[in-house]
């Protein structure tokens, strides 16, 4: 982008000069990075496609990884912070005006955010969080194979759903289970189609609600009341930014909730295992920084999981949900007394 300035004498020019070098050069998507973040201004774009608490920690953690690298808010970085509010369109609107303004790098958190953001741009860095299936959604060919511009972290452990399903049907005795999920996210199908396997593989049923927005949400748990003895919502935006309409259905109705990751437990499910969204944004920070710095390129940073991953229970929801809470679950995970 070039700057005009109007100088006036001598002295007004000597002092643009110095404001100018002060502030260092601007570079588009397509210039090289300087590996000190000290000498330059740095524009990064975020995309989130809904406000809810796990997308809005992953952030947190993003920033700190930056931070504690040099990288400060208002510093040296600008951060450019858009919300779809959980709508498609909106979403590749966001994606199209952040590479048009040449941001320097883009930070997709979900998986239609990064879809987006790379239908939108093969050039601009682009790392990602809060993905289920990386690949199942196009956006990198595998894991140890990441796009030329493109990489980040995926919130699904390998083993954390089964450990989650296994005490849902084995511990709490499920034997039908209502499955509420957004069949229009990319992420919550594949993660249906598993849920549905491991919860025949465990000699229960599935019962689908599906929803195309947060506003059917309550309507959805409710046509489940009296066909099921526990629910289960996974890692789904449209479903879990309207998590509390299931909440409520589930204490009402005294069906114990399962969920797909441990900031919804804390809001009110019985039980989850997961790990710390806010841990897996600082490691895709981390990625960011080595973008940033010019130590890498996306191409040369693997997808990777969750460090580590929990079994978490929440005494009073299980409480609260008719579910009785057994000494011996202390063995399975850790009890949640509330923070």
């Amino acid at each position: 982008m070039k700057k005009k300035v109007k100088m006036f004498g001598a002295v007004s020019m000597l002092a643009g000069m110095l404001v100018l070098a002060g502030c260092g050069n601007e570079q588009g998507s397509g210039d090289s990075v300087d590996a000190d973040p000290d000498k330059k201004q740095y524009t990064i774009g975020v995309t989130q496609i809904v406000e809810h608490t796990s997308l809005d920690a992953a952030f947190t953690g993003f920033k700190k990884a930056l931070e504690e690298n040099g990288f400060e808010e208002g510093e040296n970085v600008t951060y450019d912070v858009q919300n779809a509010q959980n709508d498609q369109s909106n979403s590749q609107t966001i994606a199209n005006k952040l590479v048009s303004d040449g941001v320097d790098l883009i930070f997709a958190n979900s998986t239609p955010s990064a879809q987006h953001v790379l239908n939108a741009t093969k050039e601009i860095p682009i790392v990602f969080t809060s993905v289920t299936d990386p690949v199942g959604a196009e956006l990198v060919e595998a894991f140890d194979k990441p796009g030329e511009n493109i990489t980040g972290t995926t919130d699904t452990h390998p083993e954390a759903l089964s450990k989650t399903i296994n005490f849902m049907t084995n511990e709490a005795g499920a034997k039908k289970v209502g499955l509420i999920y957004n069949s229009g996210e990319q992420n919550s199908v594949v993660q249906a189609k598993e849920v549905g396997k491991m919860v025949k593989d465990n000699g229960a049923e599935v019962v689908e609600a599906s929803v195309s927005t947060s506003a059917e949400v309550k309507q959805a748990a409710e046509s489940l009341v009296g066909r099921v003895d526990a629910i289960y919502v996974p890692t789904d935006n449209t479903v879990v930014s309207a998590l509390e309409s299931v909440i409520g259905v589930a204490n009402d109705k005294d069906i114990p909730l399962f969920v797909g990751e441990l900031d919804s437990m804390k809001r009110g499910a019985v039980a989850a295992s997961g790990f710390s969204y806010e841990e897996l944004g600082y490691e895709t920070g981390l990625m960011a920084v080595e973008i940033l710095k010019g130590e890498k390129e996306p191409s040369e940073i693997n997808v990777e999981y969750p460090k580590s991953f929990k079994l978490m229970i929440n005494k009073k929801a299980a409480e609260e949900q008719g579910l009785e809470v057994k000494d011996e679950w202390s063995e399975l995970g850790e009890f949640y007394e509330g923070e």
